[in-house]
């Protein structure tokens, strides 16, 4: 399987993309999102690759981020939503984060304006994908993308929490939890040996109020 490609940008026809790697071209699928940040025909340039081996051809979708790679792996896994419409799914917003939002906040009426996003396939990204994608921003926002904003940072500095917890209190504020419920939740976490940031995330979203 190829999971990643550098080489030189040779040929864009809409978001079919021709990138040369040693005088092999290969033919690359992306969405709009990863189209406005590549270079110039004739640049280098480096995507992270998923390939789909179909009976006649094998078709690569190419991703300008990890974050677009993160929640194009979450879209597959929903029934009827292959990697031909994910792409669809993700040139529809304006990025993997507001995608992500959308589902997470269970937004079906916005999610139905995407591209080949119908009623019951929108409900099915929210039951199927609301938590994981709540998982996923908090784990990005807590990786710094996007930036917690300035009072969350404050809010969760002057609790008197440290380490992965803090990180964990900032994250859950960027998703737009209120403080109480953030403290509460946070305080019954408990920091085992061999607790990650992301399980303890997992752990505090499921007792977040609904």
């Amino acid at each position: 399987m190829i999971g990643r490609l550098r080489g030189t940008l040779v040929e864009q026809e809409d978001t079919s993309l021709i990138i040369d790697c040693g005088g092999v071209g290969y033919e690359v699928t992306v969405s709009t999102h990863t189209l406005v940040s590549l270079p110039p025909v004739g640049e280098p340039v480096t995507m992270r690759i998923f390939t789909q081996t179909l009976e006649t051809r094998i078709a690569l979708y190419g991703f300008g981020s990890a974050l677009e790679r993160d929640l194009f792996d979450l879209l597959i896994t929903v029934k009827n939503v292959g990697p031909s419409s994910a792409m669809g799914i993700l040139s529809g917003g304006l990025g993997p984060e507001q995608v992500a939002a959308m589902i997470a906040r269970g937004e079906t009426s916005q999610l139905t304006r995407l591209r080949g996003v119908g009623k019951k396939t929108a409900e099915m990204l929210v039951v199927e994908l609301r938590e994981k994608c709540e998982l996923l921003l908090a784990t990005w926002s807590a990786a710094g993308k996007p930036q917690p904003a300035v009072v969350a940072a404050r809010a969760a500095s002057q609790s008197g929490r440290s380490g992965v917890l803090d990180e964990v209190a900032q994250a859950l504020h960027q998703l737009g939890w209120r403080p109480a419920a953030v403290d509460k939740a946070v305080s019954e976490l408990e920091v085992g040996e061999g607790a990650t940031l992301e399980s303890l995330l997992r752990q505090a979203l499921r007792s977040m109020p609904r």
